[in-house]
């Protein structure tokens, strides 16, 4: 969906916006209510204002934190269309440097919050199977039969994804309206039968159920609580794809859907919690109970398929958010296919993988969904409040005075703090399992920046017009065989004719290289998400230049493309003479061949370092042996590339003395 679609309300961004945005939200219902029965005894330990109360806290959690912060006021800190946590950084980075430690703590939570969802939803859907008579005779409680059918559709969720999923996607949107028009369906039935319910959006009874004896868990069940919105966070990162206009209008509508089911769910509780045949049933789950007997079958594979469609876009959300990092430097280059049609749909062999794995042991360590959501909400948390700490400065920035910014900032956050506390009572019951996945994501992302600011602060660099007259004369010498027409260097910075003393070295002394013309190309990530722009500087010759490519975070690296564009502008405009080539299949050719030179580096043994330090390079250069080579990065799969290994030096050099040997 382009740009320009999305900033307007259509039926199809709206029908997008169900499909893409809210899959996660939209199946919170499945183990909401089951999982705060549960935790605080089962039916037996229920009254009604227990019940008034529970669904009251969920109304105010989803009012404040989902309609308030993000549908609200999250929506506008846009990067040009483009939402999430990484968006957010890129418009205040420039505030502070540490802002980076909040954009990768949440980054880091929210890819571990997209190994979870898929195992809970999915879990959560298949063990509604019991509630059909011919499966529960057949299998009882067996839950070896649950888990082996909920690996077989991950396995085959994650399979499908390297051939993109446009045909399916197309589904989506028309399927998840159907499945919030199925919720609002069922809720209302239940509700219409006891009205009463609804002074749950009394606030009162949620408060008092914090402090009721009643409830066994006190402050704590809103560990439960919260994970009526945990796809919040997920609703701000999918702005991209459809766009805060068509968010915001359809939003109302499924938040609608949501309040009705779980007040029909209350409903329904208050009808039964005193049966003692209810009260017998093993691991009761709200949701599907209140389904007709007739309607049960169709209940769990409508419940399974929106479950998929919640895991897919949590799939995609990771995809596009490893990609972000990746452009920004957080993270090193992983592979990057688009089996789609659309840019936006991307697919990381590498992050899938891990995916895959990750949520199939999940799968096989908790067995039942009730134990999964122990571990389910408390990365989540984590990311939101790092959320709230960029969105203050982002508010103090726009429009907004930081007294006012502050209060907002500090009421979201207290909220996300209890409720981060809450989730981590959990911590030994599987919230160490989130907090385990995020701490190695946000490992290897600390690993990479740190190594970064080393390398960058022990730069040894040379000013190329220094080098114009040598560089010359190299390429008027005949006595040196031609290297190649066109030798272009990736260069990671340039400041001015600055650049790293590396590539210089290259072309004079490692091996001369006597080219036509020699290229500087450094690419410059932006802060916008579809930048596509160049500048060029000759350098006041006429065979060397130094571009600078500017791509925004989600914009292919494809330099050979922009390469060969340049060239024809600049001969075009006679800044460059034309390079005829004696021997080609297409006549008349006047570009030459190109051969691109990659520096590898290698951390030098003859280099005094920091403890620290050493081990943070040895990691950097370890992981970037086991990640996606430049070649690839780059676009350069086809083209002509050389790899020079150099020697990395940092910090002061070992000075070693030999001592002659007299005999």
């Amino acid at each position: 969906m382009s740009q320009q679609k999305m900033s307007k309300v259509t039926a199809a961004g709206l029908l997008v916006a169900m499909g893409v945005v809210y899959g996660d939200i939209g199946t919170s219902p499945l183990y909401v209510m089951k999982a705060i029965v549960e935790e605080n005894g089962g039916l037996k330990s229920l009254n009604p204002d227990f019940i008034l109360g529970a669904v009251s806290l969920i109304f105010w959690t989803l009012t404040f934190l989902t309609t308030i912060k993000y549908v609200v006021i999250a929506l506008n800190a846009d990067n040009h269309g483009e939402g999430g946590i990484f968006s957010l950084y890129t418009l205040v980075r420039k505030k502070s440097k540490y802002l980076i430690i909040p954009a990768m703590i949440g980054g880091a939570a929210l890819l571990a919050d997209g190994v979870l969802t898929p195992a809970v939803t999915v879990t959560t859907a298949i063990e509604g199977l019991r509630g059909i008579p011919a499966f529960y005779d057949r299998f009882g409680m067996n839950q070896n039969v649950i888990v082996i059918i909920t690996l077989i559709i991950l396995l085959i969720l994650f399979t499908v994804q390297r051939f993109g999923t446009d045909m399916v996607g197309k589904a989506f949107g028309p399927a998840m309206f159907l499945w919030f028009t199925f919720l609002g369906g069922m809720g209302l039935f239940h509700f219409a039968q006891d009205l009463s319910v609804i002074r749950a959006l009394n606030p009162m009874y949620a408060i008092k159920l914090l402090f009721s004896p009643d409830n066994k868990l006190g402050i704590l069940i809103l560990g439960n609580i919260f994970l009526a919105t945990t796809g919040a966070e997920a609703l701000y990162s999918d702005m991209g794809h459809v766009g805060k206009k068509n968010i915001r209008v359809s939003w109302p509508y499924v938040k609608v859907c949501l309040l009705l089911n779980y007040l029909g769910q209350a409903a329904w509780l208050l009808s039964v919690y005193q049966d003692p045949k209810i009260q017998a049933i093993e691991q009761l789950n709200p949701f599907f109970r209140i389904l007709p007997a007739s309607w049960m079958v169709f209940g769990v594979i409508f419940a399974t398929i929106a479950a998929v469609i919640a895991s897919q876009a949590l799939l995609s959300g990771s995809f596009t958010l490893v990609s972000e990092a990746i452009k920004l430097r957080l993270l090193p280059r992983m592979k990057i296919m688009y089996p789609g049609s659309s840019i936006g749909q991307m697919y990381i062999p590498a992050v899938n993988f891990i995916l895959w794995l990750a949520c199939s042991l999940i799968v096989l360590t908790f067995r039942t969904s009730s134990h999964m959501e122990a571990a389910y909400g408390l990365s989540i948390t984590v990311t939101m409040l790092m959320t709230t700490l960029l969105l203050y400065f982002y508010l103090s920035e726009k429009r907004h005075n930081k007294l006012l910014a502050a209060c907002v900032s500090l009421f979201f956050a207290a909220i996300e703090t209890i409720f981060f506390i809450s989730s981590a009572a959990k911590f030994l019951h599987g919230g160490f399992v989130a907090v385990i996945i995020a701490l190695l994501i946000l490992a290897v992302m600390i690993i990479w920046e740190w190594g970064n600011i080393i390398q960058e602060e022990a730069a040894d660099t040379v000013h190329l017009k220094e080098y114009i007259p040598q560089l010359a004369a190299l390429r008027q010498d005949e006595s040196i065989p031609m290297y190649q027409t066109n030798v272009v260097f990736l260069v990671p910075h340039i400041n001015d004719d600055e650049i790293g003393k590396q590539f210089v070295y290259s072309i004079l002394d490692k091996r001369p290289k006597r080219a036509q013309t020699y290229w500087f190309v450094n690419v410059v990530v932006t802060d916008e998400p579809y930048t596509k722009e160049f500048s060029v500087d000759t350098l006041e010759t006429d065979f060397i230049v130094v571009v600078r490519l500017y791509l925004g975070f989600r914009v292919n690296q494809e330099v050979n493309v922009y390469v060969r564009q340049i060239i024809h502008d600049l001969m075009k405009d006679g800044r460059l003479p034309k390079q005829p080539q004696r021997y080609s299949l297409t006549p008349g050719r006047n570009v030459g061949d190109f051969q691109f030179v990659l520096i590898e580096e290698e951390l030098s043994n003859n280099t005094e370092l920091g403890k620290w330090e050493r081990q943070i390079m040895q990691a950097k250069l370890l992981i970037k042996r086991h990640t996606m080579s430049p070649e690839n990065w780059f676009g350069l799969e086809y083209s002509d590339v050389l790899y020079e290994t150099v020697p990395l030096i940092i910090g002061r050099t070992k000075k070693t003395r030999l001592v002659e040997r007299k005999n």
